[in-house]
């Protein structure tokens, strides 16, 4: 649903009003029409069943506006991007210096006798993405800390245009390579939107099978750069190697280790190539392997003792900003599509809900993946079952181009993925991809309450993001 109000204030007060009453904010953009002279924002909220659009258009020119940060936090971020695509000015923004354009040297926040500041990256040792942590520090603790993402930025949104859909599912997939299968599907639920269509059944519940084994890998990856932060070579290879097996069963599903080309528009590209009993089978065989794993690393009194307290959010700082995934859900604050608005074969699949977590610190993190973890391999179990009664079943439906716009969304292993999509004439005229990565990265600088510089690897691996999925 798109809404539009006459002015900019307006459609910020009700913004906070909705916020304040219990929708969550979930994105800002800009666009620029095709004759290049008026701008609109666009704004997500969140409701019971839905994602609303809100919207307003700018006065010709406009140069600026007022900006909606000191009304709602949880848009600080999303009003830098755009001063940096459109040079806009929020009027009013705490800090608006260049988040995925390069810029001056960011100023010290905190200032001091014996306060230093340590970059970290973008370069790092290991297979890390580019970065840069500006670490302020008088030598051990971490009272604040600045990050340089624009390294990893693409230009993804602006490569959209112009795309047939069919390539556009290609990009989306290339968005954010560890969310693959999420940034497919949120894409072609747009799509699909937008052409009226609705894939078969089993096409459903493949896509379940691949968006869950994806949700696995990404968590068995986060619990393995826990334990190499801790020194558990034993631990970080064995993780390592249920990891691989994961990614191989899906290779031997689809041919790509990332489920690549599996999600098409009006449904899948073909169903699995294993047999239903022989995914089933592999898929019991991992669920025993991993949860002995999880049990194993979850008794380790000095692995555990690393994560007890450190990079605590809030659960009040999570509600307000509407932390999205295992953030969120680890400080109590828990919005799973798959559950409050759910598609494809979750429609039909009982997904658990969210168990209670308040610490909001990297212990519940790490906790929630194994919940999730545990619930995925129940998922995919029930999934492969129904499958193996609709084997017969075709696997996609027509869903031919159409004209229009609308938005599609998916639970990726990060949290909510949001695809806004419009097409003309069989191709895409814009598409703004949000990844759950953009908008919960921004908290990390909020979690390092008491924590040191040893810390450090802890809380960034417990938040398990992407930063191609931040610098888009």
């Amino acid at each position: 649903m798109t809404m539009t109000q006459p002015d900019v204030l307006a459609l910020w007060k009700e913004l906070e009003s909705r916020v304040a009453t219990g929708d969550r904010f979930a994105g800002l953009f800009a666009a620029r029409a095709v004759d290049h002279n008026v701008i609109t924002l666009s704004a997500y909220l969140a409701t019971a069943g839905d994602v609303h659009t809100l919207e307003v258009r700018l006065p010709p020119g406009a140069t600026g506006y007022p900006a909606l940060t000191p009304r709602v936090g949880a848009a600080f971020w999303y009003e830098r991007v755009i001063h940096d695509q459109f040079g806009l000015v929020p009027e009013g923004h705490p800090r608006l210096a260049p988040l995925i354009r390069p810029g001056d040297p960011l100023p010290r926040h905190v200032e001091g006798y014996g306060m230093f500041t340590i970059p970290h990256g973008p370069v790092r040792s290991g297979v890390m993405e580019s970065i840069e942590y500006l670490v302020e520090t008088p030598g051990e603790a971490i009272p604040h800390l600045n990050m340089r993402v624009f390294y990893k930025h693409r230009g993804v949104e602006q490569r959209f245009s112009g795309l047939t859909v069919s390539d556009g599912v290609l990009l989306a997939e290339r968005t954010e390579g560890i969310a693959s299968v999420a940034h497919a599907l949120a894409f072609c639920h747009a799509v699909e939107r937008i052409a009226g269509c609705e894939p078969p059944p089993v096409a459903g519940l493949v896509r379940v099978l691949h968006a869950e084994l994806e949700r696995i890998a990404n968590h068995l990856d986060v619990a393995m750069r826990l334990a190499d932060a801790a020194g558990l070579a034993v631990a970080t290879a064995r993780l390592a190697l249920h990891k691989e097996r994961v990614m191989r069963l899906v290779s031997r599903m689809c041919g790509s280790r990332f489920g690549r080309g599996v999600v098409v528009p009006g449904g899948v590209s073909a169903l699995p190539r294993l047999a239903p009993a022989e995914l089933e089978g592999e898929i019991g065989r991992l669920a025993r392997q991993v949860r002995s794993e999880a049990a194993a690393l979850m008794a380790t009194s000095s692995f555990l003792d690393r994560l007890r307290g450190t990079g605590p959010l809030t659960p009040a700082r999570a509600r307000t900003h509407g932390a999205l995934g295992p953030i969120g859900k680890a400080a109590g604050f828990a919005d799973d599509h798959r559950l409050a608005r759910p598609y494809d074969g979750y429609r039909t699949l009982p997904v658990p809900p969210a168990r209670a977590h308040t610490a909001g610190d990297a212990m519940a993190r790490l906790r929630v993946r194994w919940e999730e973890v545990d619930s995925s391999f129940g998922l995919l179990g029930l999934a492969a079952a129904e499958w193996a009664e609709r084997t017969g079943d075709q696997p996609r439906a027509s869903c031919e181009p159409a004209d229009g716009r609308a938005l599609g969304w998916a639970e990726a292993p990060q949290g909510e993925v949001l695809y806004d999509v419009s097409a003309a004439e069989g191709r895409i005229v814009r598409c703004h991809p949000r990844s759950a990565s953009f908008h919960n990265l921004v908290l990390m600088h909020e979690v390092f309450a008491g924590d040191i510089l040893t810390d450090f690897p802890f809380i960034e691996a417990s938040f398990g993001l992407s930063i191609a999925g931040v610098a888009l």
